[in-house]
């Protein structure tokens, strides 16, 4: 049978500021822009977790959405939305919070859980604007 990709949709909302303590304030607004904004800014995130796998002959599904997208609720979601990724995020603690850094360490959060359902993680894409997103595929 076939491999087949199913990708799972979700949002949140959450602040953060891209800034090194060890640079000065000139070279972080030189580096980040307004992303060092002293007062924090925010995003609309949207979050897709693509899987992939054999569909099972019993029920047909890669996996169950259902179960996939409670668990990203529950390791994912309820840790971010509404959050400041800095601050309040346990597994983002000491990490730079860029897209790219968030979309690695989502990866990392789902990765053993999602192998036990029987599928595995294929891709995370951050999306945080319109005009923006980061893909990440495991590779190390």
């Amino acid at each position: 049978m076939s491999l087949v990709y199913i990708t799972r949709k979700e949002t949140f909302a959450a602040a953060h500021k891209l800034s090194r303590e060890d640079w000065s304030e000139e070279k972080n607004q030189m580096v980040f822009g307004k992303c060092a904004n002293a007062n924090w800014h925010g995003h609309n995130y949207v979050l897709f977790i693509t899987v992939k796998g054999q569909p099972a002959a019993d029920t047909g599904f890669v996996v169950n959405l259902s179960a996939l997208s409670e668990l990203v609720r529950t390791k994912i979601i309820s840790q971010v939305d509404h959050k400041n990724l800095n601050l309040d995020v346990p597994f983002m603690k000491g990490k730079m919070s860029s897209t790219e850094v968030l979309a690695v360490a989502i990866w990392e959060e789902l990765y053993q859980e999602i192998q036990d359902m029987g599928c595995a993680l294929h891709c995370i894409k951050v999306q945080e604007t319109d005009n923006n997103y980061v893909e990440y595929f495991g590779e190390k």
